[in-house]
């Protein structure tokens, strides 16, 4: 058994909440420089060089890649050797997330209510996912989740007779439907399979899977580059001008599901999908 004081807990949110802020994922980074070189728009390539310029800009005076910093989400993987102390979890984590807004100076945009809209003021509460595994660490991520992306997500309960093309239109009409809102091009996390929230759940955590990483089994790989096709296909592009890049990535996130049913989540990120992992 191995304790683990919940300070270390908070403090590794509150360093999380800043870094995922102002620096984009390396691989997304270097997923835009490669889409810029291939954009056939001229208006498109220069969007993107603009957008490759903000994150520089963000690195270098160490500002928000992003006025909205999003609702913290974060995945916890604790151990079940990891035995826990000097507080309680949950409480460490939102002390963290408010520790981390407050002396990074981010934009804090959670309200405490969803109907009376009252801003907490240092947005806390997280949306916190745990789980229990084998071992003797704790594996954090934390993802600040814009709602410009968020509110153009979908699910869509569909029956077994669902074929792959009719998954496949789905994502890409989601895409189309959304247009410029989410700050194209998009990172997208598709959930499929579980119940109603557990494909939703999952489509979040698609989109914490770097853009390089296809998906393990060959099967859904090649499913996220028929997705990417025809996403792509629609021709909304960079910011919404049109063009060859809607997506930079579509990332598949599966579980097993009820012989009557066949959910899919689609989760839309913006071009500057946020987020780290550290390990305690």
């Amino acid at each position: 058994m191995r304790k683990v004081d919940v300070k270390e807990i908070q403090q590794a949110i509150a360093e999380m909440c800043m870094s995922a802020n102002l620096f984009l994922p390396p691989d997304l980074k270097k997923r835009l420089g490669e889409v810029r070189k291939s954009e056939s728009s001229t208006l498109c390539s220069h969007v993107l060089c603009e957008l490759e310029r903000n994150y520089q800009t963000a690195e270098e005076q160490r500002i928000p890649v992003c006025q909205d910093t999003g609702m913290t989400v974060v995945f916890a993987e604790i151990g079940q050797e990891v035995y826990l102390v000097g507080g309680d979890f949950e409480q460490a984590v939102n002390q963290g997330v408010a520790q981390g807004y407050r002396e990074g100076y981010l934009r804090c945009s959670v309200v405490g209510d969803p109907l009376r809209r009252i801003n907490t003021g240092d947005n806390t509460p997280a949306i916190i996912h745990t789980r229990i595994v084998p071992g003797d660490k704790v594996k954090l991520t934390v993802a600040p989740k814009g709602f410009g992306s968020e509110n153009m997500s979908a699910v869509r309960m569909f029956t077994p007779s669902a074929t792959e093309e009719d998954i496949i239109a789905f994502v890409a009409q989601t895409a189309l439907l959304a247009g410029s809102n989410p700050c194209p091009p998009v990172v997208i996390g598709v959930g499929i399979g579980g119940d109603f929230e557990r494909c939703a759940q999952l489509a979040k955590l698609a989109l914490c899977r770097a853009v390089d990483t296809p998906n393990q089994e060959e099967y859904y790989a090649n499913l996220e580059k028929r997705m990417l096709d025809a996403v792509n296909g629609t021709g909304v592009g960079a910011q919404g001008f049109g063009g060859d890049i809607t997506a930079l990535a579509v990332n598949i996130e599966w579980f097993p599901t009820h012989i009557a049913g066949l959910p899919v989540a689609v989760n839309m990120g913006c071009h500057a999908t946020r987020h780290q992992t550290f390990i305690i």
